[in-house]
């Protein structure tokens, strides 16, 4: 039986779970109903992106450095989410065997959108639920044999890597890594080193179009072709690619491409989704299996049957294509390189050095910097619970940070600010 200090205190609790929820909705009410207008970016940029950054839940006293690890979706996003839920929780769609589990069916309103933003056709992309989940498609779907090769980087996070390493374990492939230079110096080096490490048995190679360790923009199209040109299948990680720069699998050439669109696009968390080029999707088993899996006529379809999973999460990931598209990729995308080349090049004047590549080609919105005079776990720790600034560290020495278009200039002076004064005070 509850006492009365246990009944006060679950009153107590959901009175404070639905203040933060009126909380969350007026925060989400207050943000400006449409973008900025075209005209003030051309009157002032820091204006236009000043405004748009108000569509975000960040708190203006907080700095955010870290969509490399997850973004934060923006006010239409949450909208279309907390819709989804209110149209698909009464269930009253219009034919009764139509419910709201996504896992079952084509849901090609939501395909169609993403495919035109990713440059490929509907029939080649499915929609799942991380690029972790679509790599362990990729690298469990192949029909490999002990001994066949597969060639990847040193710089592959753990969701593209590891889903190989099982294979090896399981089946006896082998994984094969270049290593890459820090920084690497431009596309040659990256396709040298490729190639030099190609043998008769490698029959996938799989990297990272932006890797996780040092955001450096590897060149996927380069890749792709040397690959083709040896009969061996390509297999991207774009995990931070969706959203951060204008992005065509067409015109790459891969084979199959994998992304979490939760980080630069700020879509939902738990939407992603899977690029196999048509013909290749007849060569790619399925690993999660319900109704449908060996359909051929559903193309890559069949990669997203996965049973019950969350409609309104696609809901989100269609409202962040839109809102992408109306800010327009391009601009995001220089914005982007702007920001990440100023946090840079500040850095390197502070005595760190560059990680990503002195190459602007081979660098977007991931500036990473090795830092010797600080143990940068100890100042990630150090600004966020002293400063409210949000960054993403590497033993001993790694700074990694990330440049969302909504970052301010006066967010980077902060954060440049701060890090004087936690160097002044702990540096070597």
């Amino acid at each position: 039986m509850m006492d009365r200090r246990n009944f006060l205190g679950s009153i107590a609790g959901a009175a404070g779970a639905f203040s933060l929820r009126n909380e969350l909705f007026e925060q989400m009410e207050r943000a400006p109903a449409r973008l900025p207008d075209a005209a003030l970016f051309d009157a002032s940029e820091e204006a236009y992106w000043t405004e748009l950054r108000k569509q975000f839940l960040i708190p203006a006293d907080e700095v955010y450095l870290n969509n490399g690890t997850v973004g934060s979706s923006p006010a239409p996003v949450l909208r279309a989410v907390f819709d989804g839920y209110n149209e698909t929780e009464r269930m009253a769609q219009t034919e009764p065997e139509d419910y709201p589990i996504w896992g079952y069916a084509a849901w090609n309103e939501f395909r169609d959108p993403l495919a035109a933003f990713v440059g490929c056709r509907r029939d080649e992309i499915a929609l799942v639920r991380n690029a972790t989940e679509a790599n362990s498609y990729i690298a469990n779907g192949l029909d490999l044999q002990a001994g066949d090769e597969v060639l990847m980087t040193d710089q592959e996070h753990p969701g593209g890597e590891h889903p190989w390493n099982l294979r090896a374990k399981r089946h006896g492939i082998v994984v094969k890594k270049v290593t890459l230079p820090r920084p690497v110096p431009n596309a040659a080096a990256v396709l040298n080193l490729f190639s030099e490490a190609i043998t008769p048995k490698t029959r996938v190679i799989f990297f990272s179009h932006i890797t996780t360790v040092t955001g450096v923009v590897l060149p996927a199209k380069e890749l792709c072709a040397l690959a083709r040109s040896k009969g061996i299948l390509s297999a991207v990680d774009g995990a931070h690619v969706t959203g951060m720069m204008k992005l065509d699998v067409h015109e790459i050439g891969c084979d199959m491409y994998s992304s979490s669109p939760h980080k630069w696009l700020q879509a939902p968390k738990g939407s992603g989704f899977l690029y196999v080029r048509d013909e290749v999707i007849d060569r790619l088993w399925n690993t999660i299996v319900t109704e449908g899996w060996d359909d051929k006529k559903i193309r890559a379809e069949r990669f997203q049957r996965i049973g019950s999973s969350n409609v309104p999460s696609l809901m989100g990931l269609r409202a962040a294509v839109e809102f992408a598209n109306q800010i327009g990729m391009e601009r995001i995308e220089r914005r982007h390189r702007k920001m990440a080349d100023t946090i840079l090049a500040e850095m390197m004047k502070r005595g760190a050095v560059s990680w990503t590549s002195p190459d602007a080609a081979l660098r977007c919105a991931i500036a990473t910097v090795n830092a010797p005079q600080i143990k940068t776990m100890e100042v990630e720790d150090w600004l966020w619970k002293t400063k409210k600034i949000r960054i993403r560290g590497g033993a001993p020495s790694k700074i990694r940070l990330s440049t969302p278009y909504y970052l301010l200039k006066k967010d980077v002076d902060r954060f440049l600010e701060a890090f004087d004064e936690y160097h002044r005070a702990h540096g070597a």
